[in-house]
């Protein structure tokens, strides 16, 4: 029996004693059968459903919010949250997306809906109690694993195009496909997702990042249509250009699997998008020699400009969050640099300061960066990388460099030698930085204040 919660039945003896239908319907319906939790409980009332919140709230002594302009109320009782609403109609003109509404069946209500798993509907009422409403085969495309519209794909998503990038999600965390008819009418609307508020579809994006595949949804919107206009940085990346016997690899299918292959390792949503944008900076910097081939020199450098236009264009948090992402953009090829090259103690002083307390993630990031088919390859990176890390862990144990801040401050510099803030108190300090991090002096005051000294009287400071 699906209606295990006490609220349930406490909703029947209400809708039953008041006449009217009632059901629960959508995301807690299909969740309930794909064994995943849910906590949104949705219940359509072929009536008001303000009216049955309110006699619930007052049997239960609940707490009831009302929104009388959209027809709709929320109960909350014992930590469980139940939203009712009347069932409706909708119908829409062709110059507008406020649709027209006015009461309707619960077949009218189903209809109106983005798929067809999320039409289902149990209802609430009697000996009916938990009996499934499934007038658009819901349960079918379930077991078939189809993401498929209730009515005409081009309607369903003229009314509300956001439905299209809903599609995709639920493609990207459910691990289903999309029906071809389906599919087929996002590529003919897909142009119409710019009318849609960055606010809504950011919410989509970030739940295809946090799927467990994200490449499903990333890849569905690129054949879709859909990422030319929701991130076209990453629809520049896609395609080969071949010159005589030079070809470049797709950077967009790349990025791709370095997100897969980072998403195997971590859940954290902003490593994930760092992820996603490591080399949104190559369309801009790809160049072509005729002996070496295609070049990207610099890519990482410029990629780390572009990622606050983005965060902004897209609605995404300006703060700690887009630093975090920029700071993996632009040092993801220090750690590959070193992994190819002799690993000098100098070289990880200055990641380990510049990344800081990220550089664990950002060396996830690097090992998620390698894509090649090539076995011995990989193996050969992966060994490098733990070499660096090893490298990290004595380094940081002996000279603590991780976040440090040089023992000789700009103000001890001015103080020490009655200075005004200068350029060469700048100077003075970046070359203690530089000789606690190339090794030339350990990272303590005394040798700090000893070098201060020396630089002071080059320059003839006294």
């Amino acid at each position: 029996m699906p209606l295990r919660k006490p609220i349930f039945e406490h909703i029947r003896r209400v809708v039953d004693r008041m006449g009217v239908e009632a059901y629960v319907v959508g995301g807690y319906v299909r969740d309930y059968y794909l064994h995943r939790p849910s906590t949104d409980i949705d219940v359509v009332v072929v009536g008001s459903g303000v009216d049955v919140a309110e006699e619930l709230a007052g049997e239960l002594n609940a707490k009831v919010s009302v929104f009388r302009n959209y027809g709709t109320a929320m109960v909350r009782w014992r930590g469980t949250e139940v939203e009712f609403v009347g069932a409706r109609r909708e119908s829409y003109t062709p110059e507008s997306r406020n649709p027209q509404v006015e009461p309707g069946t619960l077949e009218d209500d189903q209809r109106r809906r983005d798929f067809t798993i999320n039409a289902m509907a149990w209802s609430l009422n009697g000996d009916r109690f938990g009996e499934l409403v499934d007038p658009f085969d819901g349960m079918y495309d379930l077991e078939d694993c189809i993401i498929r519209t209730p009515c005409e794909p081009e309607r369903t998503f003229s009314d509300d195009p956001l439905r299209m990038m809903r599609a995709v999600r639920f493609a990207s965390q459910l691990g289903f496909d999309i029906d071809d008819e389906t599919f087929d009418g996002i590529r003919r609307q897909a142009e119409r997702i710019k009318i849609v508020s960055k606010e809504r579809i950011i919410v989509e994006l970030n739940k295809i990042m946090a799927s467990p595949v994200p490449s499903i949804g990333l890849q569905l919107m690129h054949t879709s249509g859909l990422m030319q206009y929701v991130l076209p940085e990453l629809e520049r990346m896609a395609g080969v250009e071949r010159r005589g016997k030079h070809a470049h690899k797709d950077n967009f299918a790349h990025t791709l699997r370095v997100l897969d292959n980072l998403a195997k390792r971590s859940d954290d949503l902003w490593l994930r998008w760092a992820a996603l944008l490591h080399d949104i900076g190559k369309p801009q910097t790809k160049a072509y020699d005729a002996r070496n081939g295609w070049t990207f020199h610099q890519h990482e450098a410029v990629g780390s400009k572009l990622v606050p236009q983005l965060f902004r264009r897209l609605k995404l948090p300006l703060g700690e969050q887009m630093r975090f992402v920029q700071k993996m953009v632009f040092l993801h090829m220090r750690p590959i640099v070193l992994s190819e090259d002799m690993v000098t103690d100098s070289a990880v002083r200055r990641l380990l300061f510049e990344a800081g307390d990220d550089v664990d993630k950002l060396m996830t990031l690097c090992e998620a960066d390698i894509t090649s088919g090539n076995d011995n390859k990989v193996k050969l990176f992966l060994r490098n990388f733990e070499l660096v890390r090893e490298k990290m862990r004595d380094l940081e144990e002996r000279d603590r460099v991780r976040n440090f801040q040089p023992p000789i401050t700009g103000d001890i510099i001015m103080r020490t030698y009655n200075l005004p803030p200068s350029s060469v108190v700048g100077e003075i300090k970046e070359v203690i930085k530089n000789a606690i991090l190339d090794g030339v002096i350990p990272n303590d005051y005394d040798a700090a204040y000893q070098l201060m000294e020396q630089e002071a009287e080059r320059r003839g400071i006294k």
